[in-house]
């Protein structure tokens, strides 16, 4: 049986992150910042159980930006560090001790599929390459010509 005081903190979790994303990113962004917010309310101990919400919500989202670009103005959609602290109300070095601490949790990397959006995904560098007997090849030098 599910806490309904856990249920409450999730639910209210979700809103933030989904608040930010309607102002200020997308509905990709959106769906994978819910999405870590489920897998956060599945562990054994629910790491939101204990802190702010906001600073929860700021890492949340702060974590996937990293990862997906999020702060380069070449990319769209484009937030600053800043953008997200204002919103939440919380500190940029908290923002990001929560960040690394989500993306060392779920394994976070550039070009890491689980938490990447479509365009992070199809500008991955290494889906044009393959692995043959330990050496690393480009797969265009197996195109027919």
């Amino acid at each position: 049986m599910k806490d309904p005081k856990m249920l409450e903190k999730k639910e209210r979790l979700l809103q933030l992150v989904r608040s930010f994303c309607q102002e200020y990113l997308d509905e990709e962004y959106e769906q994978l910042s819910m999405k870590m917010v489920e897998k956060l309310g599945r562990k054994r101990t629910v790491p939101f159980m204990s802190g702010k919400l906001e600073v929860w919500a700021a890492g949340i989202i702060h974590a996937i930006g990293t990862v997906n670009f999020l702060f380069d103005k070449s990319f769209q959609p484009y937030a600053t560090v800043h953008d997200i602290c204002a919103h939440f109300g919380v500190a940029q070095s908290t923002t990001s001790q929560k960040s690394k601490l989500l993306r060392d949790m779920f394994k976070m990397d550039y070009f890491n599929n689980e938490f990447a959006t479509q365009r992070s995904q199809q500008s991955n560098p290494f889906n044009n390459l393959v692995s043959i007997n330990g050496f690393i090849v480009p797969t265009e030098l197996f195109k027919n010509k």
